[in-house]
């Protein structure tokens, strides 16, 4: 079993002592299954080179390079699995399989914070680019340039967050870059979820065609350093981007930090890389290659792999062939869980013009919510290999955020509590749908915008390619149509469901979905503290059912300035709990892996990252 997983977003170094006892909390790694990491034996012998094939997750390739990345492309299988091996962040999160900070594998050193945490200042590690070019705080710089002005295009924008929070920043040596900020804000917060989404940007990007030769680092006004140039810059390098078959063969995308380059790339997804012999980072790959391989369904994916012939190094097991362990154990495999820092959910259409004042109704969120049956579906269908949500904030891997009231269910499934808030808020059974009786706004009505004689007729498209998915949707469709809301079901790629689960406006076109479910929820990443403001602050560039509360919006923003951090968080996720911003279901293990046993150095992060610098083969 894998599941997918729309991006992600939590760890790193503090700067305080507060900040240093939440991140060793933090990398307390457990849950009922064991932790995920993997070793070789101390009498192997490492052999040097190789080719090691990982399988992607179901329907989700890769296809979008650029780390500047859009709603509809941000994905794991995007920016964890395949952007961060050529292109690394600022800061890199995850230490081994424990949700912390990897100092050693940040290309800068830890934040300063003064000026009453309104000034931070930032040093660069010593770092190359492929072409030779020396990684400097001008590259950070051409980040937040173009940032600055396509941010609304960026899928983890939040308005009034960064870079909105950050009056000006500059670069006064080739080595450091300094943010003013417009207030005080907590270290933790705004290393963890500020900080953290920096990505430095080659200057040989910085130009508007291809046709342009790449740019000298030093070259003065490059185009930039004006909002309308930014633009242009942006404009072109989407474009590129948005043309996957060029991946390989790109100027552009061949210039890297990371300690991998493409060499091969197909439109269905299968990616090639070797190793950057410039890479600057403190573990160079072992491997000769390293390749990633699509696959449609997991049934595909452990056909191969159960075939034997080396075609997978690094699978996974469908939870539905679980009885299967024992033969791919007999093969050479270790089974080992891949927990990620994340919770799962589905979205509604807030702002759907039939529906979406019908989601807006806190009732009627409690009632399908009641139609999820968390403990069946854990049981049953992922067979112990999940654990629950009850809220934003993930209870797997171990850790301090999650309070004791996101680890209680305060909907637990109930058809005939599901049916009576329908019937007490207006709705009455007509041929076995329920359909809008009262129209009104008291407390006994359908509420504001709900017009009489709506009948609750819903789709649900669902990401396809897990029998586990198609299994909760089927019993969720049963018990909804109990308590007369009658769902179509549809499945879809990953892609395409993340893609129709765009935030929207009433009257645009795209804003004709109802639900959607890509079956992987969130993974709490570059937004590594899970305050929420990514996923539903107003106006958020991952808020994707256009989520909108005040008190919400309030709520979140005291997590970020609070001198009490775990109490605002604490208010914040209680809320969260009671309001039901999204549907929430059980959060699988990321997948069952399947490792083959000679491959070494392997394990597996809680953001689910991808480091295939540290493997090697054994004999």
């Amino acid at each position: 079993m894998k599941k997918t997983s729309r991006r992600r977003s939590a760890a790193i170094i503090g700067t305080t002592a507060a900040a240093a006892m939440l991140l060793a909390a933090c990398g307390s790694s457990s849950t009922t299954k064991s932790t995920s990491s993997s070793s070789t034996s101390s009498t192997a012998t490492k052999v040097k080179g190789g080719t090691a094939y990982f399988a992607e997750a179901p329907g989700a390739s890769p296809n979008y390079i650029f780390p500047l990345t859009p709603s509809a492309d941000f994905s794991v299988d995007n920016t964890s699995q395949f952007q961060i091996l050529m292109y690394r962040p600022l800061y890199f999160f995850g230490v081994g399989n424990k949700a912390e900070i990897n100092p050693s594998l940040s290309v800068a050193n830890p934040p300063v914070y003064s000026n009453n945490n309104k000034t931070v200042t930032i040093t660069l590690k010593k770092y190359k680019w492929s072409d030779g070019e020396t990684l400097t705080s001008r590259d950070v710089i051409f980040w937040m340039n173009l940032l600055k002005a396509n941010k609304t295009a960026w899928a983890a924008y939040v308005p009034g967050d960064f870079p909105d929070n950050v009056v000006s920043y500059s670069a006064p040596n080739a080595s450091t870059v300094v943010f003013q900020l417009n207030k005080s804000y907590s270290p933790t917060w705004f290393t963890y979820n500020e900080l953290s989404q920096i990505t430095p940007l080659p200057m040989a990007w910085d130009r508007t065609s291809l046709s342009q030769p790449a740019p000298s680092p030093t070259a003065p006004n490059l185009p930039d350093t004006t909002t309308a140039g930014a633009q242009e810059v942006y404009k072109f390098l989407n474009g590129q981007a948005s043309d996957p078959s060029t991946y390989a063969t790109s100027p552009i995308w061949s210039v890297v930090d990371g300690p991998w380059k493409l060499s091969s790339f197909t439109t269905a997804g299968k990616a090639v890389f070797v190793p950057n012999p410039s890479y600057s980072g403190p573990v160079k790959p072992s491997l000769s290659q390293f390749v990633e391989l699509p696959f449609s369904q997991a049934q595909s994916e452990f056909n191969v792999l159960r075939a034997g012939n080396s075609a997978i190094t690094y699978g996974y097991l469908p939870v539905t062939d679980l009885s299967q362990k024992p033969y791919v154990e007999s093969i050479g495999y270790k089974v080992e869980p891949w927990i990620d820092l994340g919770f799962t959910y589905w979205v509604e259409n807030y702002n759907n013009p039939t529906y979406g004042p019908v989601f807006q109704q806190l009732y009627f969120r409690q009632a399908l919510q009641h139609l999820v049956d968390q403990p069946a579906w854990m049981s049953s269908f992922l067979k112990g290999y999940a654990v629950p949500s009850y809220s934003p904030v993930p209870l797997a891997p171990a850790n301090p955020f999650a309070d004791a009231n996101s680890k209680t269910n305060p909907y637990p499934y109930s058809v005939s509590a599901a049916k009576n808030l329908l019937t007490s808020h207006g709705w009455k059974m007509v041929n076995g749908v329920m359909t809008c009786e009262n129209s009104g706004t008291s407390a006994t009505q359908c509420g504001k915008g709900v017009t009489k004689g709506l009948a609750l007729n819903l789709n649900l498209q669902y990401a396809s390619g897990n029998a586990f998915a198609t299994q909760e949707m089927e019993a969720y469709q049963s018990a909804a149509k109990k308590a007369g809301i009658n769902i179509s079901l549809s499945s879809a790629t990953f892609n395409t469901v993340i893609t129709n689960a765009v935030p929207c406006k009433p009257a645009q076109a795209s804003c004709k979905w109802e639900m959607e479910n890509w079956v992987g929820g969130w993974v709490y990443s570059p937004d590594y503290y899970p305050t929420g403001g990514e996923l539903f602050g107003a106006g958020s560039g991952a808020n994707y059912g256009s989520y909108s509360s005040a008190e919400a919006n309030k709520l979140i923003a005291a997590t970020h300035t609070s001198s009490n951090p775990q109490a605002a968080l604490n208010a914040y996720q209680n809320f969260m709990v009671q309001q039901l911003p999204v549907i929430y279901q059980p959060s699988p293990d990321y997948a069952i892996s399947l490792i083959s046993n000679k491959l070494g150095g392997v394990t597996q992060n809680p953001y689910l990252d991808l480091t295939p610098e540290t493997w090697y083969f054994t004999k």
